[in-house]
């Protein structure tokens, strides 16, 4: 299989270094053996489409300035434990669970997370889960020849990484949670990692979601971390700071 072009219709040179840019090396016996390069380029050919852009807010935040340094220590150590191993938490399906108060730091430590899979060249998918549905729902308006409801299902199943923001805030519906539970369900199935914010504590995530959403989750992500206090947004920094 070839390499998918650019935009721009050229392929990109090999990171490695090692082939023309194909994917492929030409031995010495004349057989074609694959380029390391080829997997991480196909990943994102396959996640094409979705959402993988870190918000402009989000892409100064690092683990040594505000607003992680002001972050509870344990669950920003957690989230480095979990970096330092990024690769090994992919390949096992491992996920991220922030879980606690509004303003007490949940989406940029998700956001780091993230931008740590792009910079090595992982694929993640960036969506709070009100935006996903919509984006779902817009699937079904599609011409043909557009992309379909199952094409986007699928790059969301493959993606490394499927970032969730604000569960539990969408209207509880039997379409949310069906579409809800046939993705969490699909990753789960194939080992691919998740990782969700929310507001809710597990037991009201049970009540809006449902055991077997929660569950999955559970499994994927392990014991939720827990983010609670004051809402660093409201508070009001003096002038010239």
């Amino acid at each position: 299989m070839a390499i998918p072009a650019s935009g721009n219709g050229k392929v990109g040179p090999c990171p490695f270094g090692k082939c023309d840019g194909s994917g492929w090396i030409l031995g010495d016996d004349d057989l074609a053996y694959q380029c390391e390069c080829l997997e991480p380029r196909l990943a994102r050919a396959r996640g094409a489409g979705i959402n993988s852009v870190i918000p402009a807010r989000y892409r100064g935040v690092s683990f040594d300035r505000p607003p992680i340094t002001g972050i509870d220590s344990v669950v920003v150590n957690a989230i480095r434990d979990w970096v330092d191993d990024l690769d090994g938490n992919l390949a096992a399906g491992r996920g991220v669970w922030l879980m606690g108060d509004t303003g007490t730091g949940k989406t940029s430590l998700a956001m780091l997370v993230s931008k740590e899979i792009l910079k090595r060249g992982r694929t993640a998918a960036i969506y709070s889960l009100p935006k996903l549905l919509g984006r779902i729902r817009s699937t079904y308006d599609n011409d043909p020849g557009d992309e379909s409801y199952a094409d986007f299902f699928e790059r969301l199943c493959e993606v490394d990484m499927l970032h969730l923001e604000d569960l539990g805030t969408e209207k509880r519906t039997e379409w949310v949670l069906e579409q809800l539970y046939a993705l969490i369900n699909e990753r789960y199935e194939r080992q691919k990692s998740v990782m969700v914010t929310t507001n809710f504590d597990q037991a009201e995530l049970e009540e809006q979601l449902g055991d077997r959403i929660v569950s999955r989750l559970v499994e994927i992500c392990g014991d939720p971390l827990p983010l609670y206090g004051t809402d660093h947004r409201m508070q009001v920094r003096p002038p010239g700071q």
